[in-house]
């Protein structure tokens, strides 16, 4: 530590963390001991109480997102309690639970970041991305990027709030007002927006793997009005639809089943190429748009909103030591939900 650097408030703990490490692009991730971490000016260290596993994390693992920081700790749905703060940290207390999502920073000065579009700063990094995650016992993190939780709740079941409940929220947004909404992928972030929809008086039509019954029977229970395979028609035209699933060819689908005016949102950060589709499929004034990351007021506005509503997330546990067959598991779609990874 330099000369005259005020030294971080830190509650007692040990000397050691261990993590879930990516060391190379498309290989497991390896069980590592690694020398405790001490927060910076304005950051955080938390001890790591839940982390969800999403399939951004995938993307990362499996090399279909470009340029990771490598090695890498993974993980961006983190739920924990602060055991250190860095010097000039403001608002947040030893102790205090706190979540950490995929957005980890932004510059503050690009053109993006001062009209208030954080979401596409030009010199941004990302949770477990581009800077170390939560697929570990201990984690740090830029303390303008955590979000105070309370005491609401379990960690496990807030943690997959952080990014499928996110990046839900914003796609909801997006896709406008309309009553009938169609849900294409109903995974993690889809049965937390089925919630969300339902409560707000939408309806809402879930699309799933053709003939997955177990999956739109989940859906149903979760308030869907209509289920069906992403190879079917709706009863009635969508207001909006918005695809979670990383497939392109449910781009036409999508824009097939909704009406003239209606709006199509990609929401995840990777996709399978979009197939070549006819012109009259966009005619009619119907968008295509797509959801680039979140806002800090993303995370205020949908955080304030979510013990509202209700949310109650279907969530499958492993341990910390786990983490590939939880990435496994996902990439097979083994189960409904979320899978949150436990220390």
């Amino acid at each position: 530590m330099e000369a005259g650097q005020a030294s971080p408030e830190v509650m007692q703990t040990e000397d050691s963390m261990h993590a879930m490490m990516l060391n190379k692009v498309g290989g497991a991730l390896e069980w590592t001991e690694l020398a405790d971490r001490e927060p910076g000016p304005n950051q955080i260290r938390a001890k790591v109480g839940a982390c969800g596993v999403c399939r951004t994390d995938l993307h990362v693992v499996d090399g279909e997102l470009a340029h990771p920081q490598v090695p890498i700790i993974p993980g961006h749905e983190i739920v924990g309690r602060i055991d250190a703060l860095g010097a000039d940290v403001e608002g947040l207390q030893l102790g205090e639970r706190v979540g950490i999502p995929w957005l980890g920073h932004t510059c503050g000065v690009c053109p993006f970041c001062t009209a208030h579009r954080e979401n596409l700063c030009d010199q941004p990094l990302f949770t477990g991305y581009t800077r170390d995650g939560g697929f570990a016992t201990a984690t740090i993190a830029d303390a303008r990027f955590a979000f105070p939780l309370g005491e609401s709740g379990t960690d496990e079941s807030i943690a997959p709030l952080l990014c499928a409940g996110l990046i839900g929220w914003r796609s909801l947004t997006i896709a406008g007002d309309g009553k009938n909404l169609g849900l294409y992928g109903f995974g993690a972030a889809a049965h937390i927006l089925a919630q969300v929809a339902k409560w707000q008086g939408r309806s809402v039509f879930a699309f799933t793997r053709p003939g997955d019954l177990a999956t739109q029977a989940f859906a149903r229970s979760l308030g869907a009005s209509w289920t069906g395979g992403s190879d079917e028609t709706p009863p009635q035209a969508l207001d909006a639809a918005i695809i979670f699933a990383p497939i392109g060819d449910l781009v036409p689908s999508a824009l097939r089943a909704v009406r003239k005016g209606g709006r199509v949102v990609c929401a995840g950060i990777h996709m399978s190429d979009i197939p070549a589709f006819p012109y009259r499929l966009l005619w009619e004034e119907r968008q295509l748009l797509s959801v680039a990351n979140l806002t800090r007021q993303d995370g205020v506005d949908f955080l304030r909103l979510a013990p509202q509503i209700g949310i109650v997330t279907r969530t499958t546990r492993y341990r910390l030591q786990e983490a590939n067959q939880a990435l496994a598991d996902l990439r097979a779609g083994r189960f409904e939900g979320a899978a949150v990874l436990v220390p």
